[in-house]
């Protein structure tokens, strides 16, 4: 059950990053990221797309941006919540209802994706770790997800 996960914890490279999640406003994307954890499906896996003042983009496990997991895509749960500095938010297509594995984490405030994209947790420690890592898209050297697990 999403509600029994609070915390989500992305090991990086240089260290930890602490994430509070958000089942309040989105149950079935963090029940997806906690599943997808705790299963290791983003362990190694890199972030494709980092774009200083806007976001760094991950979760997909061929690297390129173009694939997520094999399970089925998500429906939509938008919120009014405020992507800024630290906020977590599913990537998709097009199509609204098509956030899988991927997400993004926002470096700044990003509010013109406010209502357009699933908000699913808020990074509480280790911001620094995320601004830290390489730029690109992709990055020439890319930053890479060593583990994460949900609690």
């Amino acid at each position: 059950m999403a509600d029994t996960y609070s915390t989500l914890t992305m090991t990086l490279e240089g260290g930890d990053v602490t994430i509070r999640l958000r089942p309040d406003l989105a149950p079935e994307h963090v029940a997806r990221i906690a599943e997808l954890a705790n299963d290791g499906f983003y362990d190694g896996v890199v972030f494709h797309r980092v774009i200083p003042g806007f976001m760094a983009q991950g979760g997909d496990p061929t690297g390129t941006g173009m694939h997520g997991s094999d399970k089925p895509n998500l429906k939509q749960e938008f919120s009014k919540e405020a992507h800024v500095r630290g906020t977590c938010s599913m990537a998709r297509t097009m199509d609204p209802n098509s956030a899988n594995s991927q997400f993004f984490i926002c470096f700044d405030d990003a509010r013109f994706l406010d209502g357009q994209y699933t908000v699913w947790g808020e990074v509480t420690e280790g911001m620094e770790l995320i601004d830290a890592l390489p730029k690109g898209e992709p990055p020439a050297n890319p930053g890479k997800i060593v583990s994460m697990k949900a609690a």
